[in-house]
């Protein structure tokens, strides 16, 4: 797919699963397990995809996945399965080295979403793109320094704090635009300062939705995860930026689909729901 100067490629880093009524928060069951069937531990498949926009002089990632170097207690509990696709295999599979991205756009520092902007190495951690700028909200990156007993375990500071010291991280201060195609949508219903990355040029949209819509399946409206500090903003988000992609075409981006990449979607008598399902990127 390309928009603007930018080729945009969909990376897959593996699968791991969460709980499904977390997931969906006040959602039944009988309902959700419609499209995300549980396991014996009531867990659903989740991915772990990246977005990656490629032009003459950047090479950009959103997001980086679970990463490695997690023990197998993690890997138990999250059913981490990074056995046929990884961060650093479909990486180069796009002939792409960990030493040419020069940016990377972290959308929130949860460990699922910033897991891979680290590595181990030598018994410390650095950043895992040497040559990269790293990019994420300052409201964001004070909070995950300091969460709430709430949401205390979505963060792993050895995922995120390296990049602060080697000097790697950019803080931004509700900046939106990053340059002419790119532009980040600040929302605070998931987690305070989250930003979406909206991919525009004059006749095509594609939207990162990051953990506003995980799933082709949390695109109705009251489909909001009991992970979401603020639920009812997350409603309110929902209905603007779906209203927005109805009206503007806009191809919504999933991080956490197992399958479905992206999507455009439509507005009936009964709400917002997917109008046509994407495989990959065209």
């Amino acid at each position: 797919m390309q928009i603007g100067k930018y080729k945009l490629s969909s990376i897959e880093t593996g699968n791991f699963a969460l709980d499904g009524g977390a997931m969906f928060g006040v959602v039944p069951r009988p309902l959700w397990e419609k499209t995300n069937p549980p396991d014996e531990m009531n867990r659903i498949t989740l991915g772990a995809r990246l977005l990656l926009l490629q032009s003459g002089s950047r090479k950009i990632l959103v997001d980086t996945g679970l990463g490695n170097n997690w023990d197998e207690k993690f890997k138990r509990i999250y059913r981490v399965d990074q056995s046929q696709k990884s961060l650093s295999t479909s990486l180069l599979q796009k002939n792409v080295e960990p030493e040419d991205i020069t940016d990377v756009i972290i959308t929130h520092l949860h460990f699922d979403h910033t897991g891979g902007s680290t590595k181990f190495v030598d018994g410390k951690w650095i950043p895992t793109f040497p040559n990269a700028k790293y990019y994420v909200q300052r409201k964001h990156f004070e909070w995950a320094k300091n969460p709430s007993d709430r949401d205390r375990a979505s963060f792993f500071p050895n995922r995120f704090l390296p990049l602060y010291e080697y000097g790697m991280l950019e803080l931004l201060d509700n900046q939106t635009q990053l340059d002419d195609e790119i532009e980040l949508l600040v929302i605070n219903g998931h987690t305070f300062s989250q930003q979406m990355v909206k991919v525009s040029d004059s006749s095509n949209v594609l939207l990162y939705c990051s953990d506003l819509m995980p799933c082709t399946s949390h695109i109705p409206i009251p489909y909001v995860m009991g992970y979401d500090l603020q639920p009812l903003v997350t409603v309110e988000e929902k209905k603007t930026i779906l209203r927005r992609a109805v009206d503007e075409n806009w191809i919504l981006f999933f991080e956490h689909d197992p399958v479905t990449v992206a999507a455009a979607v439509q507005h009936t008598e009964k709400g917002f729901s997917v109008k046509e399902k994407f495989e990959q990127l065209k």
